[in-house]
């Protein structure tokens, strides 16, 4: 995020900043006019500057919200409207556990979510921008050999804890009042993906923000696995039951969380399946389980 703070402040937020909360210094203002009168000389126009510097934290913390809410809601209607338009299938919309208006309603949802998923998620961002993280910038410091095992660590420690967490949102004294709202899609569109309970949404996040404190990982590459977090949670939301390709049983993908919607307490993991199956709750996609059966049943009756 600290890399979207300096080029937002760079093109955008110092004019806005300048424009809201104006640097007004009077006494160089008076000298440089004297200046410019006695000498007889043009004078020249300096850039207008604001009294909240670039690592004023109030400014900072502001600029990130707005950022973070913009980013966010680009981020969701771009890859889920594309995801819905090209990839759902529109033909499970007449499954008879589909809600009226449900795309309505996950996008609702998904909007309410977002503000406090976003006051939630500010102290992460905070602490990155204020260098309270691990994230580096040239990759000679740790080179080319673990910047190429960074992926693959990001991606196993991130699905592992998000396993854990996501599991311990299915515990009965937590699911009916933070993760239950998002088991209102049994058959979910790609607008699912982010309509839940904004608390839920921050615990699934915080293994992303934990992961550049405890490892290192380049700058560029942290905000490139972050947009990739994000347009991964929108594809596996697409109810697609595709089964029977090489990687099905390695990789958690749209089938898998498919049946997580349907049977609620299986294929708990992110992007593979090894969590479940070392957890026991590994479901193997099936053909027979696909709901869009469910759907030509009722449109032959």
């Amino acid at each position: 995020m600290d890399i979207i703070l300096a080029l937002a402040d760079e093109y955008v937020l110092d004019k806005v900043w300048a424009r809201l909360v104006p640097l007004h210094d009077h006494l160089t203002e008076t000298s440089f006019g004297s200046f410019a009168s006695s000498a007889n000389v043009s004078t020249i126009s300096v850039a207008p500057q604001s009294a909240w510097a670039r690592d004023y934290i109030p400014r900072q913390i502001l600029s990130l919200s707005v950022i973070t809410l913009i980013g966010i809601h680009l981020l969701y209607f771009m890859f889920a409207g594309l995801s819905y338009r090209y990839i759902f299938n529109h033909d499970m919309m007449r499954h008879p556990r589909f809600l009226k208006n449900q795309v309505k309603l996950e996008i609702q949802c998904s909007l309410k979510a977002f503000p406090m998923m976003t006051l939630l998620t500010l102290p992460w961002f905070q602490a990155e921008v204020m260098g309270y993280s691990r994230l580096y910038d040239n990759v000679d410091e740790y080179g080319w050999l673990y910047l190429c095992l960074s992926i693959p660590f990001f991606l196993l420690f991130t699905d592992y804890a998000i396993y854990w967490v996501h599991r311990l949102l299915h515990h009965p004294s937590i699911y009916k009042k933070i993760h239950k709202p998002h088991h209102k899609w049994i058959i979910p569109t790609p607008f699912a993906s982010h309509a839940f309970h904004p608390v839920d949404g921050y615990l699934q996040s915080v293994p992303y923000h934990l992961f550049i404190v405890l490892f290192p990982l380049q700058r560029w590459l942290y905000l490139g696995l972050f947009v990739f977090v994000n347009f991964w949670s929108i594809l596996i939301h697409d109810s697609d039951m595709i089964t029977g390709h090489s990687l099905e049983q390695v990789i958690n993908g749209p089938a898998h969380h498919t049946l997580h919607h349907l049977y609620f307490t299986v294929n708990y993991g992110q992007y593979f399946t090894w969590a479940d199956r070392v957890g026991g709750s590994y479901r193997q996609p099936e053909s027979s389980l696909d709901p869009l059966l469910e759907v030509k049943k009722e449109k032959s009756s």
